[in-house]
């Protein structure tokens, strides 16, 4: 996604209230009466930032079911387009994997996109060689993330985004990180390290970092084995199914999977992974400032 600063100014929105977006969401067809008639195209209207005035000041104006419609529509479109980002990727991969397999020569703009792959997915490679096994790997893990998954982990780790995180640093998915740039909690755990909350430049920036967490830390193993095998069998890839792999997200373990589940299936946040962005430009939402 571009520089906000480089944007044309057609692609860019300042709202000024929640209104402001709720009228914009209404002219590009984005309500809550096209979901629940079965329309699952999805703008791309990308919000920037969470913004300090929807903590401290609009969740406090709106009904509970409003906060929700507006939290998840706004996180919605950057979702997909984290993992339409990812099929880019996935889809190349298939094809420089399929000609290894077959014994052809790969170009060499190939191997050193696939080495750069292997680094950011956290897959080793010996002496920079390309293996059957490495391909493998990296088809496990270069995958999407269900809709309805990481819209429930971000209303769960967020606070709907009110959370203090979310307003200073997009922090969208309490991703942890260590040094003095980590977002400090107020009660850190001091035997745990100097450890805080990463912090993101934009909303789309935390969505992303939440997907490659996903697939690549040892903990979320398992995840990525469910994933595999619903593609192995052609089953569709669910937020339900794949919060099973979850259980050391949280230090609640299989209780925090079971409350992500009921959180999914009380918001009716399933049939988000049936949703798709539109092929209309892109608009950027830009909270106005306080």
């Amino acid at each position: 996604m571009e520089s906000i600063d480089k944007l044309d100014a057609s692609q860019k929105y300042v709202g000024g209230s929640y209104k402001d977006m709720l009228d914009l969401f209404e002219k590009l067809n984005y309500t809550p009466e096209a979901w629940q008639a079965g329309i699952r195209e999805i703008p791309r209207a990308y919000l920037v930032a969470i913004g300090d005035r929807w903590g401290t000041t609009t969740t406090k104006e709106i009904t509970t079911l409003n906060k929700k419609q507006l939290f998840f529509r706004g996180l919605a479109p950057l979702i997909l387009h984290a993992n339409e980002l990812i099929l880019q990727d996935r889809n190349r991969l298939e094809n420089i994997k399929a000609s290894f397999q077959k014994g052809n020569d790969l170009p060499e703009m190939d191997k050193i996109w696939i080495l750069k792959l292997a680094k950011l997915y956290k897959v080793n490679t010996d002496d920079s060689q390309l293996t059957a096994a490495m391909f493998d790997e990296l088809w496990k893990r270069v995958d999407i993330i269900p809709p309805s998954l990481a819209l429930g982990q971000s209303a769960t780790e967020s606070g709907w985004g009110t959370s203090r995180f979310a307003s200073q640093g997009n922090a969208m998915y309490g991703q942890w990180a260590w040094g003095e740039n980590a977002m400090k909690p107020e009660n850190q755990r001091t035997h745990l390290g100097n450890y805080g909350v990463a912090a993101f430049s934009s909303l789309q920036e935390s969505v992303s970092a939440y997907m490659l967490n996903l697939n690549t830390h040892n903990a979320y193993a398992e995840l990525r084995e469910i994933r595999a095998n619903l593609r192995k069998k052609g089953q569709k890839i669910t937020g339900n199914a794949l919060a099973d792999g979850l259980t050391r997200y949280s230090e609640h373990g299989a209780s925090y999977v079971e409350s992500l589940k009921a959180m999914m299936d009380y918001n009716r946040l399933n049939p988000a992974d049936d949703a798709y962005l539109s092929d209309d430009p892109p608009i950027f939402l830009i909270p106005a400032a306080n």
